[in-house]
């Protein structure tokens, strides 16, 4: 019996480690600022306490100004159960000191790394929706997924 529990402990740990990200999807209800050609978190599973980066490829139609939000949601059964936001053009300087908004029209891809907060539901698959504004107002981007999971990493 002993046995069975173990084998049953390496495939539960086998599939937990082959997890791959959910098909992400445009959820923009109106014309939107980037047409995003691909998007990526990583690493994946999300893991709590730890940077996750959100990577957008694709076409910008405007440069991205000064005031740019980024926000990050999740549902579970509907209920709100995690919300982040942050200043956009701040997190891109965080990661290359000398970049500056505007980002301009010719850039193809935006990179921005957050911490995924201590209080991130562990284990659990939410609703994530990923949404950036412009300055002007202006949607940049919506991009969300089903069943994004957090974890408890090793240190």
């Amino acid at each position: 019996m002993k046995f069975i529990a173990a084998i049953a402990a390496l495939v539960v740990a086998a599939v937990a480690s082959a997890q791959t990200l959910p098909p992400v999807t445009n959820c923009a209800t109106t014309p939107t600022q980037i047409a995003i050609t691909s998007f990526t978190l990583a690493p994946y599973p999300l893991c709590i306490n730890k940077l996750v980066c959100a990577s957008g490829t694709g076409t910008l139609s405007t440069p991205v100004i000064e005031g740019a939000k980024l926000s990050i949601t999740g549902r579970y059964l509907g209920r709100l159960v995690y919300t982040d936001n942050h200043d956009l053009c701040a997190l891109m300087a965080a990661q290359t000191p000398s970049f500056t908004c505007p980002l301009p029209v010719t850039m193809t891809s935006i990179t921005a790394c957050v911490l995924v907060k201590p209080n991130a539901p562990a284990n659990v698959g939410v609703a994530l929706q990923v949404v950036a504004t412009n300055g002007d107002g202006g949607l940049l981007f919506c991009q969300s997924a089903n069943g994004v999971i957090a974890t408890a990493c090793p240190p």
